[in-house]
């Protein structure tokens, strides 16, 4: 999806990183309560220590909209982050992006338009009031209005399982349309006794999605053809080696990995689940980690009784949350104290009002 950021003045890009220090420090002062500053876990450090609140995705979005006093969200993370921000918080409450360029890959590989057709080419084969349509928290907010339209819900990496059992729990014969992330969705499906007979992955870039009538009609799970660019890095490979230089440690990933690196995991979670693992372990103990680089890194530098090591060892960050750094954010916030306004994500109200429905739908299932 194609976002433009416009250039920085030279006041920010010539900066040196004392000068950026004083710039948000001093801007954060003058807008008080006023302002609210979230990171998620796979910022680089040098913007998360600005951050009033670290979380994953829809943590930090509930949490703006459980503190109303505050009036401008800036919103360290990517795009469709800030929108589920936007769609949870009031009217009074402004979501801002620092760089409009942070995006999201996986959100990126199904669009309203690709499912939509899905949708309507699914309907011509099967009975489509028996699909449920089930949208990964890390989606654009068009395609949580469209499963909120559609009888479908949101989930997170960490309430998956509740989701699709809610969703199998209707009626028999139930299938599942579940994007933009297969690897999620795959691995949800093993944990609840499916294999990958019952699984059949949509290609939106080919006709019919890539599948012959008789595949949707023998399928349980229809598996939208996108991944994380840097959880797909993770491979066995990496586990292996990790084992053979610890044997004694733990290897713990993200659902989002492919599923024969979930398989020789000794624990899988989302990011929070990850970081309370981590927390929980004991003084010496050693974890191989599958997640985002930064969040590994900052994870070993605050437990220092603990060994915390990436698998991968070539250290790939998220490109697209990279993409957030003290610039953008000095720059968003002396625009806030000077009485204007960039990069302000809002989600037109018929958007929101459905994206809303399928958030609210996740909360009473979970």
């Amino acid at each position: 999806m194609l976002r433009l950021q416009a250039p920085l003045p030279d006041r920010y890009t010539l900066a040196t990183p004392d000068q950026l220090e004083t710039m948000i420090r001093e801007a954060k002062a003058t807008l008080g309560s006023k302002l609210l500053i979230l990171g998620h876990h796979y910022q680089r450090p040098e913007v998360i220590r600005w951050a009033d609140m670290r979380g994953d995705s829809f943590k930090l979005a509930r949490f703006a909209a459980d503190n109303d006093q505050a009036t401008d969200i800036v919103f360290c993370g990517v795009h469709f982050m800030a929108e589920s921000a936007d769609v949870l918080t009031g009217p009074h409450q402004r979501v801002i992006l620092p760089d409009l360029n942070a995006g999201c890959s996986m959100a990126d590989m199904a669009d309203l338009d690709q499912v939509e057709e899905c949708w309507e080419a699914l309907a011509t084969v099967t009975d489509i009031e028996r699909v449920v349509p089930i949208t990964y928290m890390n989606s654009s907010a068009a395609l949580k209005a469209f499963v909120g339209r559609n009888g479908g819900a949101v989930c997170t990496s960490s309430n998956a399982r509740a989701v699709l059992d809610w969703a199998f729990a209707r009626d028999d014969g139930v299938k599942v349309l579940f994007f933009p992330d297969q690897h999620l969705g795959r691995n949800t499906g093993y944990q609840m006794g499916y294999g990958e007979s019952d699984m059949r992955v949509w290609n939106p870039h080919l006709e019919f999605g890539g599948l012959a009538e008789r595949d949707v009609k023998e399928a349980t799970f229809l598996l939208w053809r996108g991944w994380c660019s840097v959880h797909q890095r993770f491979s066995p490979e990496h586990v292996a080696d990790f084992r053979a230089a610890h044997p004694d440690g733990v290897v713990i990933v993200h659902p989002e990995c492919k599923h024969e690196v979930v398989e020789l995991a000794d624990k899988v979670g989302s990011t929070e689940r990850i970081l309370d693992w981590a927390t929980e372990a004991p003084a010496g103990a050693v974890i191989g980690v599958g997640t985002e680089i930064h969040m590994v890194q900052r994870m070993a530098a605050e437990m220092p009784d603990k060994t915390i090591v990436s698998l991968d060892p070539l250290v790939c960050p998220c490109s697209t949350m990279f993409r957030i750094d003290e610039p953008h954010l000095a720059w968003c916030l002396e625009t806030l104290v000077a009485g204007g306004l960039v990069n302000q994500i809002e989600v037109d109200d018929d958007t929101a009002e459905w994206a809303r429905v399928a958030l609210q739908r996740m909360l009473d299932i979970t």
